[in-house]
């Protein structure tokens, strides 16, 4: 079995060439044919006639010795039976097999019939007409040489054909190679790709099918290449953060083992673990439930609420956190039923305000808006904190990243919750982005369809 696409190719394009070449030259000959075979049935029929008039009108040896001088005698051969067998010809063979008279043949003609056939294919007719002489009925029988138009017509087909199969043999040797070519760019480069080498380029200008499969491949190139980083960066990031309480963890724990070391310092190194053990056990919450909404395995609940109520519980609820730092809140919450799932909202304002409350100064004003049309609902959670640059904007929402990272000690986390906040937004077929310009403020804009679809 060939499994060389570039050989499939030249092969079906060759066999379809020879067919289709084959097929129309024996076509174009059986027409061909027909045509000169009724024009060479009429102009030997009037010749036959010609004949048979010149033996009726002069006497027989006459009528020989006239036939014999005629011009026409180079494109017909004229055989003159007796009732006996025998015969007299008349006109040159020049190479030509004469068609084969048989007895039916002769006695039909011999009784006043009129025989016709077409013996050799193209332009050969072989023509019976009765000849009445001065010494009785005869079979004259005239049949076509092969005239110089037909052969050179049948020479011309064969040529043209031939010429036809090279030339469109060259032709289809060459449009192949183009044709496969970025087929087997397209393998190179899929092969490189499995080994972990995304900087491939393609450089294939075709349009068309196979274009539009090039630019599809390179987008997949490109999307493959963005996993591939986030993934190094998230194996990075795993890295680092479990890293740090490990180290925090461990080290405090060498320190216990001393004998002589003080009770509140024993204390106080405890306190020290038990707090590093609690956040690495929030980030693998964190990165569990991330993993758990990214794969969409998450089934939303979905049920009908008031969602300004909901956020005026969030606040409550964190109120330890904003009290301690004279933190005030102005709400113009509109009352807003909504459908959709309460406890991974919930999850949202929790994450949205206390990321408000962690960059704001002391003693600032956040505030929290509710917004509605005819279909979406739209939350507004603006701060006057240290703000975030445009180039960071366009990555918070990325797992482990952190905004300021000359910050990250002075801010805690694990920069996994607006990461988790995009995907259950984005679970609810709504849409957040972010406003901000450093020292002057944040606000996150959070749309979502009153009515969540269930699909």
């Amino acid at each position: 079995m060939i499994k060389s696409l570039y050989i499939r190719v030249v092969l079906t394009f060759l066999v379809s060439v020879i067919a289709g070449t084959v097929i129309a030259f024996f076509v174009s000959t059986w027409i061909f044919e027909d045509k000169l075979n009724e024009n060479a049935q009429i102009n030997l029929r009037n010749f036959g006639q010609d004949i048979v008039r010149i033996y009726k009108t002069l006497p027989l040896r006459e009528a020989d010795s006239f036939v014999s001088e005629m011009k026409q005698l180079d494109s017909y051969y004229i055989r003159i039976y007796e009732a006996t067998g025998q015969f007299q010809s008349y006109g040159k063979l020049n190479g030509h097999k004469p068609a084969v008279v048989t007895e039916e043949q002769l006695k039909k003609v011999i009784d006043g019939g009129v025989v016709q056939d077409t013996p050799n294919g193209i332009a050969s007719v072989l023509l019976g007409l009765p000849l009445k002489t001065e010494t009785g009925t005869k079979a004259m029988f005239l049949e076509t040489l092969a005239p110089p138009s037909a052969s050179f017509v049948v020479k011309w087909a064969w040529i043209f054909a031939t010429c036809s199969l090279i030339a469109g043999s060259l032709l289809i040797l060459v449009a192949s190679i183009f044709l496969v070519k970025p087929i087997k760019k397209l393998t190179k480069a899929t092969k490189r790709i499995a080994t972990g080498d995304f900087n491939v380029k393609l450089n294939i200008k075709q349009k068309g099918e196979l274009g539009t499969l090039a630019r599809s491949f390179e987008d997949m190139m490109h999307d493959l290449q963005q996993l591939e980083q986030m993934r190094r960066d998230f194996v990075s990031n795993v890295s680092h953060e479990v890293q740090s309480p490990l180290t925090s963890i461990s080290g405090y724990a060498k320190a216990l083992k001393q004998v002589n070391i003080a009770d509140h310092e024993r204390s106080r190194y405890l306190d020290i673990i038990i707090a590093e053990a609690e956040r690495m056990s929030k980030m693998s919450d964190s990165v569990l439930k991330l993993s758990l909404l990214e794969s969409q395995s998450q089934q939303l609940r979905l049920s009908t609420f008031s969602l300004d109520e909901q956020i005026r519980r969030v606040i409550v609820a964190i109120q330890p956190q904003w009290s301690a730092r004279n933190i005030r809140f102005e709400l113009n919450l509109k009352a807003v039923s909504l459908t959709a799932d309460y406890d991974l909202l919930n999850q949202v304002w929790t994450n949205l305000i206390a990321n408000s409350i962690k960059f704001s100064k002391d003693g600032d004003v956040i505030s929290v808006t509710i917004l509605q049309d005819i279909k979406n609902v739209i939350v507004r959670i603006s701060d006057t904190g240290i703000g975030i640059s445009l180039e960071d904007q366009k990555r918070i929402f990325e797992r482990f990243f952190k905004a300021d990272r000359s910050h990250s000690r002075k801010y805690s986390g694990s920069g996994m919750g607006l990461a988790i906040v995009k995907q259950i937004v984005s679970l609810h077929q709504g849409d957040i982005r972010v406003e901000s310009e450093p020292g002057r403020g944040t606000t996150v804009i959070v749309t979502l369809p009153i009515t969540t679809p269930t699909e």
